[in-house]
């Protein structure tokens, strides 16, 4: 029998996902683990969602190819493999609900600094401060696939053109997942009935990307950087909650 509450929350969680991946609200994406988690363990949610993102990571690769800046994601993606390394040796130690918290927190303190801080030592975009958010992205992605909001307390303070912005994401996030399939696969992530689950969830990955990407055409940049900041307020305050509660 399907368990269609399951369903519902996983096939939120994905759209998520996807809205976010293809261009709109980036932070929003931080909603679905903890939605998924209304129906399942946090790990088995991350666990199902990672080949899916793969799928959406192509789909958005095809969509915003040649659109990133090298220089950040040269900056981004040697210390974020080393934070996929340290959460892979620390995953049977980790508390979902400890990484809850942090993460909430940081998207929290982001948001404060941006307000009243502008332009202020602590959310000024240094080469040091990529080097730290990126390695702790590279753990919170591979703990709950989360790893955007520590890596956006570097890279939204550039204020880079919209497009950029996401095409830069997109590139990092398909390096960063593809990495992580290797300790998900001998942390006995990648079994067959969460595979199986992955694939009748994975139609909505192109679909939900090119909702992102729609709406990512459609609004103009002030907006859609409200729409970020709004999204990880949501996230932060959810994520914190739920590592409470």
């Amino acid at each position: 029998m399907i368990d269609l509450y399951f369903y519902l929350t996983a096939a939120i969680g994905v759209v998520l996902f996807g809205i976010s991946k293809g261009g709109f609200a980036g932070p929003i994406a931080i909603l679905a683990i903890p939605i998924m988690a209304l129906s399942m363990s946090p790990v088995v949610a991350a666990a199902i969602l990672l080949p899916v993102l793969l799928v959406m990571d192509v789909v958005a690769l095809y969509i915003y190819w040649n659109k990133w800046d090298l220089k950040n994601i040269k900056i981004i993606i040697p210390p974020a493999i080393f934070g996929i390394a340290i959460g892979a040796l620390t995953f049977k130690y980790s508390s979902d609900d400890s990484i809850r918290i942090i993460i909430g927190t940081i998207a929290i303190l982001f948001i404060l600094f941006s307000i009243i801080q502008k332009n202020d030592f602590f959310i000024k975009p240094t080469k040091a401060k990529g080097i730290f958010w990126s390695s702790v992205g590279g753990y919170t992605s591979f703990i709950i696939h989360s790893g955007g909001t520590p890596i956006n307390f570097y890279l939204l303070p550039q204020k880079l053109n919209k497009t950029i912005y996401v095409g830069t994401f997109t590139l990092v996030f398909f390096i960063i997942n593809s990495i992580k399939l290797v300790p998900y696969y001998f942390l006995n992530q990648l079994i067959i009935s969460n595979l199986k689950i992955s694939l009748i969830l994975s139609p909505l990955a192109p679909i939900s990307i090119y909702l992102g990407y729609y709406l990512h055409k459609k609004v103009d940049e002030e907006t859609f950087y409200f729409f970020i900041y709004f999204f990880l307020a949501i996230g932060g305050i959810k994520l914190i909650y739920d590592g409470i509660f």
